[in-house]
């Protein structure tokens, strides 16, 4: 079977505030059902900010390996490019990541509130921030005014 890489090269991509190794591209909101489609850029080998998801998520791996990693930074599951995962909203905090040698890109379908969505966390489990419904809207519309590439 052949191997094909998916080419990014006419999303462009968008930096959250000074969270590394995460790019992200709203495709999509839905205010009337709650729901948010964006692509999720994770780098390779690397771990983003501790965080956990408040709302229900579909993801489907477009591209690399999504890692999913314990707070202490353990490695927990592999999601390997094409596999689709439906999570109900989950109250233990995680990392996300890329695999070894590629980034990742994560279709993710965020839904079912039009209230906090995911909570960023410190290293000790602290609250430090959220993201909502508003707050993709928000980004949404920037992004929109930014255009194409």
């Amino acid at each position: 079977m052949a191997s094909y890489t998916f080419d990014d090269r006419n999303i462009r991509w968008n930096t959250l505030g000074d969270f590394k190794h995460l790019a992200y591209c709203i495709l999509n909101i839905d205010e009337h059902r709650h729901i948010v489609d964006v692509l999720f850029k994770f780098a390779a080998g690397q771990q983003i900010v501790l965080h956990r998801h408040l709302a229900h998520n579909n993801t489907l791996v477009i591209q690399g390996e999504h890692r999913l990693y314990e707070p202490d930074g353990t490695l927990k599951e592999i999601r390997p490019v094409g596999s689709y995962t439906v999570s109900p909203a989950k109250p233990e905090p995680h990392r996300e990541g890329g695999g070894a040698e590629q980034d990742v890109i994560v279709l993710f379908s965020i839904r079912g509130t039009d209230g906090v969505m995911y909570e960023v966390l410190a290293d000790d489990g602290r609250c430090t921030g959220t993201l909502g419904m508003q707050d993709f809207i928000g980004l949404y519309r920037a992004q929109q005014v930014l255009g194409a590439p």
